[in-house]
Order: structure tokens, then sequence, then C-alpha cells
């Protein structure tokens, strides 16, 4: 299971509370689309975890910024994943940015809005924020990958499922 987190705005700890604590350290890996804001929430999210994959956010402090990306890919079966905290344009910036770097998803967060959109050639998934949601509710995404098929989910830090969503196989959705 991949774990799949934002937005955490942390000055003292990764703020992983309730089920979605137990999922973070149950995961084979953890994706983090950035805003941690300190290195202690970074350093937190990396003892937490068996395999962290995460990109800086814009409110970010300089030591996150000089140790993560602003961007990355990478590929988990025959799933090509973009990483990125965030895009100018909306969901066909997003696209724009995912069709360049040749994904099949594409991870995000900064508006503390949790959503998937199919935009008939790729997904566009932000968790959301597990600790600040501001006026959204709390969440984050888990994602089985099989093949090409992703099988997702967006959860309330409770473990609820507010949102199934599944892409891949034939028809690319």
């Amino acid at each position: 299971m991949i774990v799949v987190c934002s937005d955490t705005h942390g000055r003292d700890g990764h703020r992983l509370t309730e089920q979605l604590e137990a999922d973070v350290a149950a995961a084979d890996l953890v994706i983090h689309a950035g805003d941690f804001v300190t290195e202690t929430a970074l350093l937190a999210f990396e003892d937490a975890t068996a395999e962290l994959v995460a990109v800086h956010g814009n409110v970010d402090e300089q030591a996150v910024q000089a140790r993560l990306p602003a961007e990355r890919t990478l590929t988990v079966d025959a799933v090509n994943i973009a990483i990125v905290h965030t895009v100018d344009g909306g969901t066909t910036g997003l696209a724009t940015y995912g069709r360049a770097q040749g994904a099949d998803l594409v991870i995000f967060g900064h508006s503390h809005r949790p959503g998937y959109e199919w935009t008939g050639e790729l997904g566009l998934l932000n968790p959301g924020s597990h600790a600040e949601p501001r006026q959204f509710r709390p969440g984050y995404a888990t994602l089985d990958i099989d093949g090409s098929v992703v099988s997702g989910a967006l959860r309330e830090p409770d473990g609820t499922t507010v949102a199934r969503f599944e892409q891949g196989g034939e028809d690319r959705r």
C-alpha cells in the first residue's frame, strides 16, 4: 500500500494521528506533496515511514528546500507518477505538467482540498491536508497499484473512506 499526504504544516513533528499514523507505519511507500514547513516535521515523517518520497512546498523552510526537490517522478509497476506541490493553471496546468512528465498520475497539494480527477489522459490526485484542512475536510489518500491499474481512496485521518477511484487498464480511467 502507498500512502499519500500533503500540507502537514508542522513545527514539532509529523502531526499524524489515528488510522493515518498506522497506515503510514504499515505503508510500503509514503509520498508527500510538500509543505512540511520545518525540517523537524520532515525528519519525523522519515522516522515514521519505511520509504518516503517527497517534494518541498511553497512554505517549507530553507532546510527542507535544500533536502527536497520541487518536483520529481517515480514509476511504480507500470504507473508513472509525477509529484509536485503546485502548478499554475489549475486542472489544465496540472494536466499539461503531467503530460510533459510522461505521467499517468499527478500527485499535488497546496490547496488543502482533497480530490481526484480523471482528465481523459491522466489522473490528478490531491490528498488534502491531514493536519491543516482549512475549510475542507482533513484528508490523505491510499493507493494500490497493480501493473497499470491504480485503485485509490481518499480518507479522513480516522480511516473513514470519503471517496474511491480507479484508473488504468485498457480504458486508462
